[in-house]
């Protein structure tokens, strides 16, 4: 499970950059709100979804759970193991769900401009949020 979290990660990576390039893109360009925009922020919605499921479900099988709950003050006070039972996992959600937001927001806009700065805002910073607290160090290469 572990394995195919972090694989998944790098759908989701590959598509919150093409969404927030195509965001500032579709905003400095000031070009029309077409479907193919809509389509980028909605798959890049899903895969993130299904990358907090996969996560979730990692996480409460996962070594750093139990460590955590058999003994939370042991992991607080070493970074390595705080990153993996709780910063990441806590960074995680919160950009999911600024992602969530930023969707849920842009359909409420009429003009173009401002569906393309609320994808800008909401996945940038979700995508800022998520390049911060990866495990670069566990995270397999291709």
């Amino acid at each position: 499970m572990k394995l195919i979290h972090s694989y998944w990660a790098y759908i989701v990576l590959i598509m919150l950059l093409i969404a927030v390039f195509n965001a500032i893109s579709g905003l400095s360009k000031k070009r029309e709100f077409t479907n193919k925009d809509l389509r980028i922020g909605l798959f890049t919605l899903i895969v993130s979804h299904i990358q907090l499921l996969i996560g979730l479900g990692w996480y409460f099988a996962s070594p750093y759970y139990k460590v955590l709950k058999a003994n939370a003050s042991e992991v607080m006070g070493e970074s390595g193991a705080r990153l993996l039972a709780v910063e990441h996992p806590i960074m995680m959600i919160i950009a999911i769900v600024l992602i969530t937001i930023g969707w849920s927001k842009h359909k409420k806009k009429t003009e173009d401009s401002a569906k393309f700065k609320t994808f800008a805002i909401f996945y940038g910073i979700a995508l800022v949020l998520i390049l911060a607290r990866i495990p670069w160090n566990q995270w397999p290469a291709f």
